[in-house]
């Protein structure tokens, strides 16, 4: 599902955020990525995303070889992918109804079927009660599952969290952790960029560290 064959991320002006990275992502497994700030981490998920290109190695995410896609197939690409980010990234100018609606908006869904799929998503992380709200009234775990509500909607292929607990007390970052294991099981591909290494060790799932750009322990 994601493979990773020697790949580097140098910036402009000359930091390597990546060095020489290499591993596999199987379909329907969830890993960790872990490393201390400034490790990689983020990089790497931009690279999954094509929020970045690699300066050197191969990427390839859902059958897709990312170095030979065209500027015109990334949207195509990112509708097989989900993001949830650390800081929600909501529209507070719109209700949660309206904000987990947003993808399906920009991929041209009707908006009956729209309409069916926010609250079948918002009722899969327990907030059908809220889709009137705006998210400024939320606490900030129930805005963090508005954002999983938003990433899911569409039902991607891969799910990628970029320190989704960062801001949570550890209640609430277990229960955020096990909605992610929920989408899992029905075999959504899981990647989750956390420092959280307590967390992490419970959840008992397969952990890659990074270590100043390079991939230290993968197991």
């Amino acid at each position: 599902m994601i493979h990773f064959e020697h790949v580097s991320k140098r910036y402009s002006e000359g930091h390597d955020a990546l060095k020489d990275i290499c591993f596999t992502l199987q379909t329907g497994e969830l890993a960790f990525l872990t490393g201390h700030s400034g490790a990689g981490k983020s990089t790497l998920l931009k690279l999954i995303m094509l929020m970045e290109q690699p300066t050197a190695g191969h990427i390839q995410v859902c059958d897709q070889q990312l170095t030979h896609l065209g500027r015109h197939e990334i949207p195509f690409l990112r509708r097989s992918i989900g993001v949830v980010f650390q800081n929600h990234q909501l529209l507070f100018d719109r209700t949660v109804f309206e904000n987990v609606a947003l993808p399906l908006q920009i991929c041209g869904y009707s908006p009956q079927d729209a309409a069916r799929r926010v609250r079948a998503a918002l009722d899969k992380v327990g907030l059908l009660d809220r889709e009137k709200m705006n998210p400024l009234a939320l606490s900030s775990g129930e805005q963090q599952r508005v954002g999983i509500a938003r990433a899911i909607v569409h039902k991607p292929k891969v799910l990628l969290a970029d320190e989704p607990t960062g801001n949570l007390d550890p209640l609430l970052s277990e229960e955020i952790m096990r909605l992610f294991e929920q989408f899992n099981r029905v075999g959504t591909t899981v990647l989750i960029a956390s420092h959280d290494l307590s967390l992490i060790k419970r959840m008992g799932r397969r952990v890659m560290t990074l270590r100043s750009g390079r991939l230290i322990a993968d197991g």
